[in-house]
């Protein structure tokens, strides 16, 4: 369904018009520049360069105390930044912060509603403060209900909501003043799995069809992989990495291929099962990983049989959960230029002895990826603070 608001849009911007904007564009949506917020001693946001450009979804990624939130609000204009600039659809948000809010959709991470009063009515008041009466008030919340998929709950009072209704509702409220941009913290916190899939495929459909752009903050890693065209991960205050999700493993290290291999050996063979990995002629490193029931490792065509006889199709080595103790995941590092099919078989081979559950190459994931970014960052902070209390 195409989605439309009781009044003119101001934009429809395609997904392609959004693909070709430039990696900077001073007319971005979202625009910061050296932006900072110290809270006495304490550094909040640390000299933030974010862009965020027209018709993407863009994932703001950290823990609870990151900085996030603390970014979201000087944003929106709610508290003054000590350092740098920010540029929201072309406005100053400390300058000006009305106009700001008129033309930017925001769910907090705690949303709330009178609770005496139906979702509708909530919505009523939110289109009066937004200029909204009448026939194109109602129509525009008609519209915006029935897209979070609240119609047939619309007229009943909100205290009666579930933490995901009222999420879906705070979507609503903010699509009623035909936002240029909608900014969420965490907009899917405690939403059940069908619920954060709907409101998912409701944030996708805004930018296809609409152009919107989306700035969605959260700590949910899967979530962000799943529906962000690019991701910022955010930790201490700072933004130490920008890209896409094969950029970012690019960037941290996943440059190498890797191979994962379930291999049901028994809690006491670890150190054999490294050992023969390790003396493969192509393999860099061998370590114990995590395994993803919904991975798909198998390497297409045909590899070698673990017991050494006829060549096994790949869909014999395709995902399983591991189901006992003994069954240990490895992620085995190849060297660069060697021809990943060979090393299937040559791991087979030198697994032999072994029962081999699943084999496959392996795609790291966006919480492998962020724990690394963080772990080299804290590394590189320790480092500085070593050398400047030398």
């Amino acid at each position: 369904m195409t989605i439309v608001t009781g009044r003119p849009s101001r934009r429809r911007r395609s997904a392609s018009a959004a693909a070709a904007a430039s990696a900077s564009d001073p007319t971005a949506p979202i625009r910061t520049r050296a932006l900072t917020k110290r809270y006495g001693e304490r550094i909040a946001v640390d000299a933030l360069d974010l862009e965020v450009r027209a018709g993407e979804i863009f994932g703001l990624l950290g823990q609870n105390g990151a900085g996030k939130t603390t970014t979201i609000l000087m944003l929106l204009g709610l508290t003054e930044p000590s350092g740098g600039s920010a540029r929201v659809v072309g406005l100053d948000p400390t300058r000006h912060p009305l106009e700001v809010k008129r033309r930017v959709g925001y769910l907090p991470d705690s949303v709330g509603f009178y609770g005496n009063m139906t979702g509708r009515e909530n919505l009523r008041y939110t289109a009066r403060l937004n200029g909204l009466v009448g026939d194109e008030a109602e129509e525009a919340i008609s519209i915006a209900v029935e897209h979070v998929g609240l119609s047939d709950r619309a007229d009943t009072r909100t205290d009666t909501y579930s933490r995901g209704m009222l999420q879906r509702l705070g979507i609503a409220d903010a699509l009623l003043k035909d936002p240029d941009v909608l900014i969420l913290d965490e907009p899917t916190a405690s939403i059940d799995p069908i619920g954060v899939e709907d409101v998912l495929r409701l944030l996708r459909r805004l930018v296809q069809e609409r152009g919107i752009t989306i700035l969605l903050s959260s700590h949910l890693l899967n979530q962000v992989q799943s529906v962000c065209d690019r991701v910022g991960i955010f930790a201490f205050g700072q933004l130490i990495g920008v890209g896409t999700v094969p950029e970012l493993a690019e960037r941290f290290g996943f440059s190498l291929n890797h191979i994962e291999v379930v291999v049901d050996a028994g809690t006491g063979r670890d150190a054999d099962v490294a050992a023969l990995l390790n003396a493969i002629d192509g393999v860099a490193d061998a370590a114990r990983g995590v395994a993803y029931a919904d991975r798909t490792v198998a390497e297409a065509g045909t590899v070698a049989s673990p017991a050494g006889g006829a060549p096994a199709t790949a869909d014999e080595f395709s995902p399983v959960v591991p189901s006992t103790p003994d069954e240990r995941v490895w992620i085995v590092t190849i060297e660069p230029g060697r021809e990943v099919h060979s090393m299937l078989s040559a791991i087979l081979g030198a697994l032999s002895a072994q029962r081999v559950v699943r084999i496959g190459r392996h795609e790291p994931t966006l919480d492998e990826i962020y724990r690394r970014a963080v772990e080299q960052h804290a590394e590189r902070r320790e480092d500085v603070a070593t050398e400047g209390a030398a």
